[in-house]
C-alpha cells in the first residue's frame, strides 16, 4: 500500500521543526522525514542530507528546469527552498508515510497536487511578539534578517485557512499531541 503525505507548514520560528522532531522521537507514527532542498548555507550544526539538501544556486535552478521539485519557492530574494519529487516518491512507493516541513506557500501547493493523499497542518504561533522573541533567541540571524522574517510571517499567517488543520503552538507538548491526533486520524481514514 502506498504511503500518505503529511504537510506541516508555519511561519519561520513557529516551532514546526521542533514539533516534527518530537513526533519523530515518539515513534508512534510510521513516517519518514522528507529532506527539503535549499540554496542557503548550513546554519549551526546542520548536515547536508539530514537537515537539508544544500545545493548551489546553479544546482537548484537546474533542478527547477528539470522539473525535479513538487514545490519550490523563492522564499526571500535569491533564497530558494523546495521539495524534491524523489524524496516523496521513493518513500511512498515503499509504503511509508512522508512528513514534509515546508514553507506556507509550498504546503498549499503540495496539498493541491496530492489532494486526499495528503493532510496539511498549519502551526500557528501564539503571536507576532512571541515569534520575534523566538527568532531572536535562536541567535542565528541578524536583526535585519529577523525583521524580514517577521514581515514574511505576517503575510504567511493569512494562509492558515487554506490548511486542513490549524494547531496553535502556545504550549509545545499540547501542540505535539494535537498534531499527532490529526495525523493518526488522517492515516486511519
Amino acid at each position: 500500500m502506498e504511503g500518505k503525505i503529511i504537510i506541516i507548514s508555519a511561519p519561520s520560528g513557529s516551532g514546526k521543526s521542533t514539533i516534527i522532531g518530537r513526533l519523530m522521537e515518539r515513534g508512534n507514527i510510521d513516517m519518514e522525514f522528507s529532506v527539503s532542498a535549499t540554496n542557503r548555507s548550513p546554519r549551526g550544526e546542520e548536515i547536508d542530507g539530514r537537515d537539508y539538501h544544500f545545493l548551489t544556486t546553479e544546482q537548484f535552478r537546474s533542478a527547477i528546469d528539470g522539473d525535479e521539485f513538487v514545490e519550490y519557492e523563492e522564499v526571500y530574494p535569491g533564497r530558494y527552498y523546495g521539495t524534491l519529487r524523489s524524496e516523496i516518491d521513493a518513500r511512498c512507493a515503499a509504503g511509508h508515510n512522508v512528513i514534509l516541513d515546508i514553507d506556507v506557500k509550498g504546503g498549499v501547493n503540495v496539498k493541491r497536487i496530492f489532494g486526499p493523499r495528503a493532510v496539511s497542518i498549519f502551526i500557528m504561533p501564539p503571536g507576532i511578539d512571541e515569534l520575534h522573541r523566538r527568532l531572536t533567541g535562536r541567535a542565528t540571524d541578524s536583526p535585519e534578517a529577523i525583521a524580514e522574517r517577521i514581515g514574511k510571517a505576517e503575510y504567511e499567517l493569512t494562509f492558515a485557512g487554506e490548511f486542513d488543520h490549524v494547531v496553535v503552538n502556545d504550549n509545545l507538548d499540547t501542540a505535539v499531541d494535537e498534531a499527532e491526533t490529526v495525523i493518526t486520524t488522517f492515516l486511519a481514514s
